[in-house]
């Protein structure tokens, strides 16, 4: 039964042998030749010439032997070691004497091991930052309940307009937990991949008029006009999964009011692009976002005011969500944001046309 465990294979290096015992001939060599010049100028020339090949050849047979064992057993106690860890990709290699090959491959595993330990290191800081966000984000609402129902129990309940009052507070505090959790749930499924979508085609422009008007009395307390920058007479059919298409078009939307001005204008425009592509670009006339912010908008629980926004409400996950919905539909967004000036936020969706099953065949 041949043995396929690529450890037991030995890749044999001559070398060494060869390289030591040539030296040791050479000076064999010159040492007959000295003596034989020095004391027994009759020395026979053919001694001269076996002896040291002989020599040669008894020399790289031992050397070889001996070095193969003693690098070989020490080698693969190397390679015993490094079988503990997981999975590398050096014990997969043939164990070697080849100084090279062995070199190479150590190299190679190190290269591969550095990243692996600095993509750990970025993990981790990701993880503690990330829980660190959670707890904040929690401890908010969390707090605010515990300290209206504390204040009921101690006797404020007795009064009905309070009582009523702070129950509807509690309220907002637990409506504000579920959103959180909600977001924090459908990012975590999006990033895993556990989340399907359900691509259809529809009418973009429809979809922005619903947005527009679930969003229009939050808008009105601004004064924040929601317009599409022209009439569209014809509907612009696209391919997508409409819910998570109209969730993103909802939290621009929404981030978009959230940080506008008062009497402001939230515009939505719809341009065709080549390779069958749509781009909807949202644009509004407010803030605008320090350019040094921009690379972060993405981020989980990133604001980049850390205390006017979460007077707003909203989960701190809303960008997130926007970005990974649309990575997962393959297609791309920008930022495109100015400070003082405003903020535009554009992506990418598939026309309805642009796939060839959904062409019509007419047969002859």
């Amino acid at each position: 039964m041949s043995n396929n465990n690529p450890i037991s294979q030995n890749r044999k290096s001559y070398r060494f042998a060869f390289r030591s015992s040539l030296f040791i001939s050479s000076i064999a060599a010159i040492l007959i030749l000295l003596y034989e010049i020095l004391f027994h100028p009759e020395l026979p020339l053919v001694f001269c010439i076996v002896f040291p090949f002989l020599l040669f050849i008894i020399s790289f047979l031992v050397i070889q032997y001996r070095a193969q064992q003693y690098i070989y057993k020490s080698i693969q106690k190397i390679y015993d070691e490094i079988s503990i860890l997981e999975s590398t990709s050096l014990i997969e290699q043939p164990v070697t004497t080849d100084m090279r090959t062995l070199k190479n491959q150590v190299e190679k595993f190190a290269r591969k091991k550095k990243i692996e330990i600095e993509t750990l290191k970025v993990r981790e800081n990701y993880r503690k930052e990330f829980l660190g966000n959670i707890s904040h984000e929690l401890k908010t609402p969390l707090f605010t309940i515990q300290g209206y129902i504390d204040t009921l129990l101690d006797g404020a309940h007795k009064d009905k307009v309070i009582r009523k009052k702070y129950l509807q507070r509690a309220q907002k505090g637990v409506e504000r937990l579920t959103y959180i959790i909600n977001d924090m749930d459908m990012i975590t499924r999006l990033e895993v991949g556990d989340m399907s979508l359900d691509k259809k085609e529809f009418d973009i422009v429809a979809l922005i008029k619903q947005v527009f008007d679930q969003f229009e009395m939050k808008a009105g307390k601004k004064n924040i006009t929601l317009a599409l920058d022209m009439n569209y007479d014809s509907p612009i059919m696209v391919r997508a999964d409409q819910e998570r298409i109209q969730q993103v078009i909802a939290n621009l939307i929404v981030n978009s009011i959230k940080y506008g001005r008062n009497n402001g204008t939230t515009e939505i425009a719809i341009e065709d692009l080549v390779n069958n592509k749509v781009i909807i670009r949202v644009t509004d006339n407010g803030e605008g976002i320090d350019k040094e912010f921009v690379p972060r908008l993405f981020e989980r629980f990133f604001r980049v005011d850390r205390t006017g926004s979460r007077k707003e409400g909203g989960s701190g996950l809303g960008l997130a969500i926007v970005k990974h919905i649309i990575d997962a539909h393959r297609e791309s967004i920008y930022v495109d944001s100015e400070l003082g000036i405003g903020s535009e936020f554009s992506f990418t969706l598939e026309k309805a046309s642009s796939r060839l099953e959904d062409i019509e065949v007419v047969e002859e």
